[in-house]
């Protein structure tokens, strides 16, 4: 056997091999596919394992993730219970009867409450604004504060509150309603440097300050808007001839009863936020109008989704930085909208939505309808026929419609010297519109024209040749520039002028010329035995419009200035001119001069008239200052006065209605004490023989109320002001009140500081409307009433 199994055995590799030996031979004998089957059992329990693992592994992190932010919300709901509960008011919403978060700040008060602990604070409840109508159960309270040493406009809002009629048990059973204080905002005014931005150049000094501007106003934005209820704040501040509107935009989310503010607005032309549908997305859009003259400028915000708990949405600004669109023509396109040629940027979008194989993008589409929105404005403008040339050429430039403004400025000399100026006074907005279009297409000899125009006017005649010669222009296109540039120049000589001098100002006598100072039509001798007067102009009449002092826009031509100034200032067909002086004892003297000569010097136009020698008076607090006027200027009206008492036999309720007015307005300039007014009766009786004037100043068809009160009317009114000796009789000249027809004060003399006088009313050429006369130191304006600002200016 054991030969056997020497024969069997093959002879080992290594020693010690006799134990392998036997598991091969086990192997071999033992069958092979129970093997096999033996093997593919244990690797699903190798993965099973594996996956119970790395799931218990996962879980353990998934339960540790979420206990740490559930200890952190408890947290952070702890710290707001404890700082501020009032915060978490919202969650009585949903919060079952007993477990409603109770305020130690605020108990449930009925609204006289409310209004006598604000009072006791040394605040005033303005009026309620219910949500959806029904204000017995839920409504916006603003409060106010009063400004200390304050005559009109004294209250600003500080804060906003909301208030829901409480629901507690305690309450429900009472007769009265009381309320729950739901959320509050204080509120503050955006910043001066914010409010007059769309006005101010950014190279000005004068960027405002940071001091917050007072918000006098809240109301609800009605109609259908977005999600939730939106409210906005508002000022009102006047800069220059500019009413300027500005303020806050709030929402309220009723499921949170969170009042937020989402963004602050100005709008240098007085016009509201509004909702409007911009885009085609479904919700309504909000457009911040800041368009200054014929610069439009609109600021649309979308409701976008915010990351945010109380309030989920916010208004995000359609920019046209950077371009939605990977497209280079797509770029040009936003790049010549940005710098204000609208519509012909509209115009080329649409051409490549045209050849847009896909669907626009959503935020391209919004640049899109933005710049539609702008075009449509210009468009508009450039329409309109226009009494003013350079109006006109403005529209057309802002527009895009290069050819058709040349033609208005090529139409005559007068226009050319009219549109210089408004060139002259660019501060680069037409110029970045040029260029601009130059970029895109730089051989349009139109745009070429306007861009040598435009240099000239602003830098000088070297700066437009030194870029004709860098710019590639044809020949033909060069010769009819340089005409162009001749013609801005005043080259061409003005056509005769056939309208009338109207002209006003102020006036006094000189002893002594120096004629090389002086323009004048024909060489004569300036210093014969004349009596000499020099007319400061406050106002003039160009054949077209009035235009009022300073002159700064006014620019005299090279050649002939002497022939344009005469021409502009119609002296060709009128040359005299009238003195008024009124005298010690009040009488009125008139004599008539001859203009000689004209200076014009940093924006002041002055005329040089001789004439006959007449007194004249130095006490001006007695009688207003020497006027000069041409015969065409004024034609003066005078009303048939009527008393009070009259007046109120014609219309009592409208002298119910003017009789506090006036007292408060001497009350607040001093006149009168302060203090409550009388009753209707006693002013009856004060102010019953007063003198009044009846005259539509406005343009309404409606007449206003003008009085004109003596300094021996105000005394009679105080009852303690001493008594007026003879020779202090007339030592102060009497002032003007205007009223509107409905009662509201719409111009005064009897401001604190002010030396204006109302000196008489007239009507002038345009025969539009009429005109206040006023003095103002040692100057004469006339004022007109401007429907847009509510004011005579």
């Amino acid at each position: 056997m054991a030969n056997h199994t020497q024969k069997l055995t093959p002879k080992p590799s290594k020693p010690n091999m006799q134990g392998a030996d036997a598991m091969k031979r086990i192997v071999k004998k033992t069958p092979k596919k129970p093997i096999k089957s033996v093997r593919r059992e244990t690797k699903p329990l190798e993965t099973s394992v594996k996956k119970e693992s790395w799931l218990s592994s996962m879980l353990a992190v998934g339960i540790l993730s979420g206990s740490a932010a559930l200890i952190a919300l408890f947290v952070w709901i702890s710290l707001i219970l404890i700082l501020n509960p009032e915060k978490l008011s919202w969650l009585n919403n949903v919060l079952p009867e007993w477990a409603k978060i109770s305020s130690q700040q605020e108990h449930p008060q009925t609204l006289s409450q409310i209004k006598v602990n604000l009072k006791n604070q040394g605040q005033i409840a303005g009026e309620i604004l219910p949500f959806d109508g029904d204000a017995e159960n839920y409504f916006l309270l603003p409060i106010y504060k009063q400004r200390a040493n304050c005559q009109s406009d004294c209250k600003y809002i500080v804060e906003l509150r909301v208030y829901q009629l409480s629901q507690d048990t305690e309450t429900q059973s009472a007769t009265k309603k009381y309320y729950h204080l739901a959320t509050q905002l204080p509120i503050t005014g955006p910043e001066e440097s914010f409010v007059i931005a769309p006005l101010v150049d950014a190279t000005s000094e004068n960027q405002g300050s940071s001091i917050s501007l007072p918000l006098s106003e809240v109301k609800r934005f009605e109609g259908n808007t977005s999600s939730g209820v939106w409210f906005y704040c508002k000022g009102q501040r006047i800069e220059g001839t500019n009413a300027i509107a500005y303020g806050h935009i709030l929402h309220y989310n009723p499921e949170r009863s969170n009042l937020q503010l989402m963004l602050s607005w100005t709008s240098p032309n007085g016009q509201l936020p509004k909702w409007q549908q911009v885009t085609n997305n479904g919700t309504k859009e909000l457009i911040v109008d800041q368009t200054v003259g014929l610069e439009p400028q609109l600021r649309v915000y979308q409701v976008q989704p915010a990351k945010s708990f109380l309030d989920p949405i916010q208004l995000e600004e359609i920019s046209l930085k950077p371009p939605e669109l990977n497209n280079s023509a797509y770029q040009d396109a936003v790049s010549i909208a940005r710098s204000g040629l609208w519509t012909p940027a509209f115009e080329w979008l649409q051409f490549i939505k045209k050849q847009q194989k896909e669907k626009m993008p959503a935020a391209a589409q919004a640049q899109i309808d933005l710049i539609r929105l702008h075009s449509q404005l210009t468009k508009i403008q450039a329409d309109k026929s226009w009494a003013s040339p350079s109006q006109q050429v403005l529209a057309d430039l802002i527009d895009g419609r290069w050819e058709k403004a040349l033609q208005v400025f090529e139409a005559s000399p007068e226009n050319a010297q009219e549109i210089a100026i408004l060139l002259k006074a660019d501060e680069g907005r037409l110029w970045n519109r040029t260029k601009a279009a130059l970029q895109v297409n730089p051989n349009r000899p139109e745009v070429q024209a306007w861009a040598a125009l435009i240099l000239a006017a602003g830098q000088g005649q070297n700066r437009a040749d030194f870029w004709l010669k860098e710019a590639k222009i044809t020949t033909d296109n060069l010769t009819h520039i340089q005409s162009l540039l001749r013609q801005l120049n005043g080259e061409v000589t003005p056509i005769s002028s056939t309208h009338p001098s109207r002209i006003i100002g102020s006036v006094q006598p000189i002893s002594s010329i120096n004629s090389a100072e002086w323009l004048q039509l024909s060489k004569t001798d300036l210093t014969v035995n004349n009596q000499w007067y020099q007319v400061e102009v406050s106002a003039f009449h160009d054949g077209k419009r009035w235009l009022n002092s300073p002159f700064g826009t006014l620019s005299l031509p090279k050649t002939s200035p002497e022939k344009f100034l005469w021409s502009t200032l119609g002296i060709n067909s009128d040359a005299e001119i009238q003195i008024v002086v009124w005298l010690a004892n009040g009488e009125q003297q008139t004599t008539t001069a001859t203009i000689k000569a004209v200076q014009l010097r940093d924006g002041v136009l002055r005329l040089l008239a001789a004439g006959q020698i007449i007194p004249q008076s130095s006490n001006f607090a007695v009688q207003p200052h020497s006027l000069a006027l041409t015969n065409a200027a004024l034609e003066w009206v005078q009303p048939s006065p009527i008393t009070v008492e009259q007046l109120e036999q014609q219309d009592p309720q409208r002298v119910k209605t003017i009789l506090p007015t006036i007292w408060r307005s001497l009350q607040q300039s001093g006149n009168l004490p302060a203090g409550a007014i009388p009753n209707l009766q006693q002013m009856r009786q004060k102010l019953g023989y007063w003198p009044i004037q009846e005259i539509d100043l406005t343009g309404n068809n409606k007449p206003e109320t003008v009085l004109t009160i003596s300094a021996d009317a105000i005394a009679a009114l105080n009852k303690e002001a001493p008594k007026i000796k003879a020779e202090d009789k007339n030592l102060s000249r009497p002032r003007t009140l205007i009223l509107s027809d409905d009662g509201k004060l719409i111009y005064t003399d009897f401001s604190k500081n002010s030396q204006q006088i109302l000196t008489a009313i007239a009507k002038i050429s345009d025969g539009t409307s009429l005109a206040l006369l006023v003095e103002n130191g040692d100057r004469y304006s006339l004022k007109r009433w401007s429907e847009n600002h509510r004011r005579f200016e």
